[in-house]
């Protein structure tokens, strides 16, 4: 059945379309952290983070359900859940972020950000750091440097900050952030100077893309002095590191002491329903109604908006942050063990229920261990029952990113698994890349 539907998926779908793992699985079913193959067998999901709140959670399907059976339309006609949904994003985010647009995707979202700064600043240039990844559509997906081939030229209005990387970066020892924050100053200056200027710094701080970085506390801060001291707008990308993925608070820009000018949201929001936001400042939404406008069909649909609410009450109704913190800690603990115990791990990235280890082939050179041996490390632990992820720039780090209901004993049977995986690739390749 699955080798049929392999083909029939290669005849009907255009060859961009990917598929993980060396045997791919037919996944037909979710609940909680788990997934069920065609043959029933059961998977710990540790990757979907698109699913925050658990596959199929009953009161996010309930919340579908009775509003799809009742009313489905779009924001032209009052309706009480946008609304609702606004207000509870607004005391969330806190301070001033209290005007919302709804939209279906961060892709959408990140591309009316920039739209929004473009306007409002009067400026063209956007300063992303490098190897990042901010979305699919025509705009978002230039920003989206991880995309780049070798040799692909980068568009004159795009300033490419150094990740802030203080494991294999330029700059690793004390005093990296006023380092990586002067790279985004010097990215915006040459904006300036070209006469573009500088409309937006969009920053997404986990750095996925890049492997999940833990960024020197005054990076964003630092950074973001200098963007608007050039007269840009900071866009905080939260769609990996909102809704309590990075632990202790909800958002992850709140992890570097910075507010910024216009947030995007995403995945989470509607744990598995797609459903987008960009909040910003009244002052700022008011600026772009004045200059352009801005209409979207499904974004904000009652359907969505109330799928959105449910995702809210079940986090905080199950104390889904504190879970986060709880679990995550378990994770770091395993995490950092198995450093210890396995040469080809070169460091540990990450915070919260988001993960990064990165494996390399030798310790002392941090030389990346090959995409091949990864790939196979991550279709080993598929083959035991666990799903993870890769990424980065070598493509050499495992990604961790399980649904927020993920509890202790789950994060035991992960990491059992992973050393496992580890212990497997040692005995049968040795210690190499």
């Amino acid at each position: 059945m699955t080798d049929d539907l392999l083909g029939r998926r290669q005849s009907a779908l255009a060859p961009s379309y990917e598929l993980f793992y060396d045997d791919p699985i037919e996944i037909v079913r979710g609940k909680g952290v788990h997934l069920y193959d065609a043959n029933g067998k059961e998977y710990l999901d540790c990757y979907n983070n698109v699913a925050s709140v658990g596959h199929s959670h009953p009161r996010v399907v309930e919340a579908l359900t009775r509003q799809a059976s009742t009313l489905n339309t779009h924001t032209r006609y009052l309706h009480h859940s946008v609304v609702d949904l606004a207000e509870r994003l607004e005391v969330k985010l806190g301070g001033d972020l209290s005007s919302a647009f709804f939209v279906c995707t961060g892709s959408e979202a990140n591309d009316l950000a920039v739209r929004i700064a473009r306007n409002v600043t009067g400026h063209n240039g956007v300063i992303v750091n490098d190897h990042s990844y901010h979305g699919n559509s025509t705009l978002i997906d230039q920003l989206s440097l991880s995309h780049r081939r070798p040799g692909d030229r980068v568009p004159d209005w795009i300033g490419v900050a150094e990740a802030p990387n203080t494991y294999r970066g330029t700059h690793t020892g004390g005093g990296a952030g006023v380092h990586y924050a002067g790279d985004v100053r010097r990215a915006g200056i040459r904006l300036r100077d070209s006469g573009v200027g500088v409309a937006a710094f969009l920053v997404d701080s986990t750095w996925d893309a890049n492997g999940f970085l833990n960024a020197p506390k005054d990076y964003l801060s630092l950074a973001a002095r200098h963007v608007r001291d050039l007269g840009g707008l900071v866009i905080a990308d939260e769609v990996q590191a909102g809704y309590c993925r990075t632990g202790e608070t909800w958002w992850g820009f709140e992890d570097y002491d910075i507010v910024p000018d216009i947030v995007t949201l995403g995945k989470p929001m509607g744990a598995g329903h797609p459903v987008a936001a960009v909040i910003t400042t009244p002052e700022i939404a008011r600026s772009f109604a004045e200059a352009d406008s801005y209409f979207n069909t499904f974004g904000g649909n009652p359907v969505s908006c109330e799928v959105a609410l449910a995702v809210i009450d079940v986090i905080d109704d199950e104390q889904l942050l504190d879970n986060v913190d709880i679990v995550g800690a378990v994770l770091r603990d395993g995490l950092e063990q198995l450093s210890r115990t396995h040469d080809i791990i070169g460091t540990i990235h990450g915070k919260g229920l988001f993960w990064g280890v990165e494996l390399v082939g030798d310790r002392e050179t941090k030389e990346p261990m090959s995409e091949s041996r990864v790939n196979g490390i991550v279709s080993d632990l598929c083959d035991h029952g666990v799903l993870t992820g890769t990424n980065g720039p070598h493509h050499n780090i495992i990604k961790i990113r399980p649904p927020l209901v993920f509890s202790e004993a789950d994060a035991s049977q992960a990491l059992e698994a992973l050393d496992g995986a580890l212990v497997r690739f040692a005995q049968e390749n040795g210690n190499c890349s």
